[in-house]
């Protein structure tokens, strides 16, 4: 069947595969009505983008892979944070629906969102699921938007154990609280608190490390609205900690973790959060936060993965 969504999607991938640069730059004037200066980048979303486009970025698809990542939260000495997992599968044919407990969560290893949440195991459809699951793997992501490590991500199926709110946290949010850590030179500096999410919006606020909450950084949108202040949570100092330990070789990361009754789960690593275009924060806090990232210079710049190699040739 025709879709012109689908068609729009194949040609945006296509510039996207032929030149990321001229892809990401034309999102960048839509979304911000500006140019992108790639040559002097200064604000969050302009070093994210210049890191994303002309550094390699082979460590970030080992590392935004939902599987792959879990060697590397291993290796930092942090496999107590580490969520239960129950299997991966490269087909959807192939998920093991019998070995699976009554609750658990499955994920793609490559997508974003498309996490399929199982309560009960009984009452579920698992054709539909399976059908769900060969969509989302068929999908390579990240090519339509410019973001080309994820496109070198290989598609497999995660089952976790399903994390749920503590008693506590319940009385603030509906969903899973995410504590999304922003780290720069390796540095925790701001928590990005995600409460109350639906497929329609979510509650969203700024805190710093000392649990200051911070409005005036947040910028609504019609899916992230300002969320209510959140208790700051006992052992921050040491999710601050974990953090920093997975953050320490990056020049900018965003390290998202769980904290259900004072145990710490870890969720992702996120090195393009919204695909380097954010339009949550404001001017105030992407020139403050771009200040704290240093990027590489022209005397020890770093090597450009072979695919950037070959598609950034030009420059805009």
């Amino acid at each position: 069947m025709f879709s012109i969504k689908k068609e729009i999607k194949k040609i945006l991938s296509l510039v996207g595969q032929k030149n990321p640069e001229l892809l990401v730059k034309t999102r960048y004037w839509f979304r911000f009505h500006r140019r992108l200066n790639l040559n002097a980048p200064s604000d969050l979303n302009e070093k994210i983008q210049y890191l994303s486009l002309r550094t390699n970025t082979d460590e970030w698809s080992r590392l935004t892979d939902k599987f792959a990542v879990r060697e590397y939260v291993a290796q930092c000495g942090l496999g107590n944070i580490l969520n239960t997992l129950y299997g991966t599968w490269e087909r959807a044919e192939d998920v093991d629906f019998d070995s699976l407990p009554n609750r658990f969560v499955l994920k793609t290893t490559h997508g974003s969102g498309d996490s399929i949440i199982v309560h009960d195991k009984r009452t579920i459809d698992v054709e539909k699921i399976r059908s769900t699951l060969r969509q989302t793997l068929s999908e390579t992501y990240g090519l339509a938007e410019g973001d080309i490590h994820y496109s070198r991500i290989t598609p497999r199926v995660v089952a976790e154990h399903l994390l749920d709110n503590d008693e506590e946290s319940s009385r603030y949010s509906s969903s899973l609280i995410d504590y999304k850590i922003w780290c720069f030179d390796g540095k925790a500096h701001f928590i990005w608190a995600c409460t109350n999410r639906t497929k329609e919006s979510v509650r969203v606020m700024v805190y710093d490390k000392e649990w200051n909450a911070h409005p005036e950084y947040v910028v609504a949108t019609h899916h992230y609205k300002i969320a209510n202040l959140l208790p700051q949570p006992k052992n921050l100092p040491e999710m601050l900690t974990v953090a920093e330990r997975l953050a320490k070789p990056f020049p900018v990361v965003r390290v998202d973790l769980y904290n259900i009754s004072g145990v710490i789960y870890f969720g992702e690593m996120t090195f393009t959060s919204i695909g380097g275009l954010m339009n949550v924060y404001s001017r105030e806090f992407l020139d403050m936060t771009g200040n704290l990232i240093s990027i590489p210079s022209s005397a020890d710049e770093l090597h450009l993965s072979s695919e950037n190699k070959k598609h950034n040739a030009v420059h805009y």
